[in-house]
């Protein structure tokens, strides 16, 4: 459990503040000091100060920076922030996601998925996928940062990147449906849109009718609880990449995470080194008893 923060509008509750947005907001105040006592408009000190951390200090034997030692910057914390839960990413176990790609009904549903799964985009990241990003002969997809999604679809990240798919499910069903089941008498440069014969045929897929399609799946394939999520996929395609032994680095860069501590919770998912020093310590503990 963490603090919320709960704001009011005329009297009545209006919005719920996790922890970590109330974190952002104080940061965001910090600068907002900081850049006044820059310009000589304050002459006292920042209330929101930073102070070092060693804590976060401590990074994986796998990140390797560019420059070496000479690269790392010194860690600090704010004093005056809100305690926070490093939570676990729970991804999906082979069964079910064997039992989710099983009922999904049309190319485009298992389009969205295989990208999220095998890629590790993000739910708007897909949404806001055009056809010019995809390049099938090099087996890659582009994420570029956009904010003119008319549904409200956005990247997240402003860092563009490019997202390889050499696992061939995901671009094969993808080239399928653009070819036989996208609506063809539409202009949208957007490759998702809404099929069928409704009235909002050939509109781009959103948020709303992406979460819908997932949690109608997970219902069909009896997979469905609170933390199974489309951003589950993504966790589960880290975690993939992690326990293969991609390096921390490249996991970064692939995700496309501005800061190695977003990457660094798929580390607390599954450590091979924790597992090899636990399995020497069972082994340790049975010939000891084998000798007594």
């Amino acid at each position: 459990m963490t603090l919320t923060v709960v704001t009011t509008d005329a009297g009545t509750p209006a919005t719920k503040l996790a922890a970590t947005t109330v974190n952002r907001i104080l940061a965001a105040v910090s600068s907002f000091y900081e850049y006044l006592i820059l310009a000589g408009r304050l002459d006292t000190a920042n209330p929101i100060e930073k102070r070092p951390d060693p804590a976060l200090a401590r990074v994986s034997e796998r990140h390797q920076p560019f420059m070496g030692r000479a690269s790392r910057q010194r860690p600090v914390r704010r004093a005056v922030r809100v305690k926070t839960v490093q939570r676990v990413p729970r991804p999906l176990d082979e069964d079910q996601v064997t039992k989710l790609l099983g009922v999904l009904r049309c190319l485009r549903d298992r389009a969205i998925v295989l990208l999220m799964l095998q890629g590790g985009l993000r739910p708007g990241e897909v949404l806001g996928l055009r056809l010019e990003d995809v390049a099938y002969g090099r087996r890659r997809v582009v994420v570029r940062h956009r904010d003119d999604h008319p549904k409200g679809a956005r990247s997240k990240s402003r860092y563009e990147r490019v997202v390889d798919l050499h696992e061939p499910e995901a671009l094969a069903t993808l080239s399928a449906y653009v070819m036989s089941e996208r609506p063809a008498d539409g202009d949208s440069p957007l490759i998702f849109l809404v099929g069928g014969g409704g009235r909002r045929r050939q509109e781009p897929l959103g948020y709303d009718g992406l979460v819908r399609m997932f949690s109608r799946a997970c219902t069909r394939a009896d997979i469905r609880t609170p933390w199974v999520t489309p951003h589950a996929l993504r966790h589960t395609h880290a975690t993939r990449m992690w326990e293969g032994g991609m390096r921390e680095l490249a996991l970064q860069k692939r995700l496309g995470h501005a800061s190695a501590e977003s990457t660094r919770i798929y580390t607390r998912v599954s450590d091979p080194a924790v597992v090899a020093e636990y399995n020497r310590a069972l082994g340790a503990r049975a010939d000891d008893g084998d000798v007594g």
